[in-house]
């Protein structure tokens, strides 16, 4: 197999060269604009410290972690190692009671303490927001929190465009969009892929709408049929590598325009994302390599 994975153990890395994505228009950088790359714990089996310099050594300028809740101890030893490898963060914060009312209560005190903790304000929070059997009503009430908590906090607070979650659905999120103009977006739009078995392009009018609102990017690359390709390098996953590309291409020009910046988290994951083969379960990809593969494409792309 002819893949990324077999860049990082020594094979050949297919070239940038050989990813056809559509002509770029030149536009220049309003001063301000920045692009930060995040690397993701998710999947990574190592100390904070490890992980932290791994991510240093490969050239990212910060990682997305989530918020260790109260234990300090773990607190200490993560902003530790942040501090030593001079990485910039974001927090993932959530909540995963059923009951909408006990949810809130649990959302609202993760995204206070991750935010007002005694170390150091993060770079953005984002967000896994609600669930998508809860009411618009009961989902509102967390957009009207966070919007009011970004505002009195000055850290950015951005809903992820998630299966399961508030935004799991296009037409969903238009719904959100269209009657809460302060939503601001994670995109990993390979979920959508999925909920809707399409690379969306019968859905351009509310994708372009959505894409007005993102301000944070999980770059994994999914598929009609699945959250996430073996490999985005590969030839058989152009069409999709493609789009996503399209897609994010847009957020980076109105970024560019506006002077803003641009954090992007390459989020292709571990096992049972990443697919395995049967029986040994044996991963089909290196996610590290993967990941690291999807920062060094989208730098070139986007510096």
């Amino acid at each position: 197999m002819k893949t990324t994975v077999t860049a990082a153990a020594g094979g050949m890395l297919v070239p940038f060269a050989e990813i056809k994505a559509s002509e770029l228009p030149f536009v220049k950088a309003k001063a301000g604009y920045e692009l930060l790359f995040m690397a993701t714990s998710w999947g990574y089996n190592g100390s904070i410290e490890d992980f932290c310099a791994a991510a240093k050594k490969e050239g990212y300028e910060g990682v997305e972690l989530g918020w260790p809740g109260s234990d300090l101890k773990t607190q200490e030893a993560m902003f530790a190692a942040l501090k030593k490898h001079d990485l910039k963060f974001g927090f993932l914060c959530g909540a995963g009671e059923h009951d909408s009312n006990q949810h809130l209560s649990s959302f609202i005190k993760y995204i206070d303490a991750a935010i007002d903790n005694k170390f150091q304000k993060p770079l953005f929070i984002n967000c896994h927001s609600g669930k998508d059997y809860f009411t618009y009503e009961q989902n509102k009430k967390i957009i009207d929190y966070t919007v009011k908590k970004a505002k009195s906090s000055g850290v950015p607070i951005y809903h992820e465009t998630h299966r399961g979650r508030m935004l799991y659905a296009a037409p969903i999120a238009r719904n959100f969009i269209e009657n809460n103009p302060e939503l601001r977006i994670t995109l990993d739009i390979s979920h959508w892929c999925v909920v809707h078995e399409s690379l969306l392009g019968n859905q351009k009018e509310t994708i372009a709408m959505v894409l007005d609102r993102v301000d944070h990017i999980h770059s994994r690359v999914g598929h009609p049929e699945g959250p996430q390709v073996s490999d985005p390098g590969a030839p058989e996953w152009s069409d999709a590598l493609n789009a996503h590309l399209a897609w994010w291409d847009q957020v980076i020009e109105r970024k560019k325009r506006k002077g803003e910046r641009m954090t992007i988290l390459t989020e292709f994951g571990p096992p049972d994302y990443m697919p395995t083969l049967p029986y040994t379960r044996q991963p089909v990809a290196d996610q590290w390599a993967v990941n690291v593969f999807m920062m060094n494409l989208l730098r070139k792309r986007y510096q």
